[in-house]
């Protein structure tokens, strides 16, 4: 993978289209969608359920592919590259944290957090340092051999956090990092996203929660297909 060159926009997506069959037809999720992220910024988007936020996500990181439409990241055209050049690219640029955490079930805390990283063929003593970075960066030091049905809600949210970070990527995407999470737990995951925040990290974060839209730099709001700025 070739080192990225610096871009303004770390995302930028143009009239994106997304369309899914359905028994009654055709569903619109995105109708148009116009969507840019300059580098370092914090984005929140919101919206009611159904509205295309996750999809949204989904096709900025090229997990799926838009209708119709283009999705640029750090200048790189991700709308027709093949399914292994998209894999090596995410792996390598994009940490998602997704709503539903997707830790893998048979691997243990550490083992969920140093795939990443064995994807890329790091050297293990890397692995081995990075991994307990991260534990510590989360707190779960003592949960490193756990596997994921052995830990709380909160518990899988912060290893999927870390899992995300494993590779250091410029651009963090997070689904209702918050939303399942009790008060004390969610202030945790609100103090991460601050940090990399002051790590000058590109965050684009679904939620509704107010403490993490106070972190924003810019906020969307989805509707109906259709992307507004905070503002409208």
């Amino acid at each position: 993978m070739k080192e990225l060159k610096p871009f303004k926009h770390a995302i930028l997506a143009s009239t994106l289209c997304k369309t899914y069959k359905a028994f009654t037809g055709k569903l619109p999720i995105l109708d148009g969608a116009d969507f840019a992220v300059d580098e370092g910024e914090f984005i929140v988007l919101s919206g009611p359920s159904g509205s295309g936020k996750t999809t949204l996500l989904n096709v900025i990181s090229g997990i799926d592919k838009p209708t119709s439409g283009k999705v640029f990241l750090y200048g790189e055209d991700l709308t027709n590259k093949s399914e292994d050049f998209l894999a090596d690219f995410r792996c390598n640029n994009i940490g998602y944290v997704f709503q539903s955490y997707n830790l893998v079930s048979t691997l243990t805390v550490a083992e969920n957090i140093t795939f990443p990283m064995e994807w890329l063929r790091k050297p293990r003593e890397t692995i081995e340092d990075r991994t307990k970075e991260l534990l510590d960066t989360v707190g779960l030091q003592n949960r490193a051999e756990h596997f994921p049905f052995q830990l709380s809600g909160g518990e899988q949210q912060r290893v999927a956090f870390a899992r995300a970070l494993a590779n250091d990527p410029p651009l963090v995407l997070a689904d209702e990092p918050t939303g399942n999470l009790d008060k004390k737990t969610g202030e945790k995951i609100v103090q991460l996203l601050q940090r990399l925040k002051e790590d000058e990290r590109t965050l684009v974060v679904v939620t509704h929660d107010a403490s993490i839209g106070n972190l924003a730099d810019k906020k969307f709001h989805l509707e109906q297909g259709k992307l507004l700025s905070g503002n409208e």
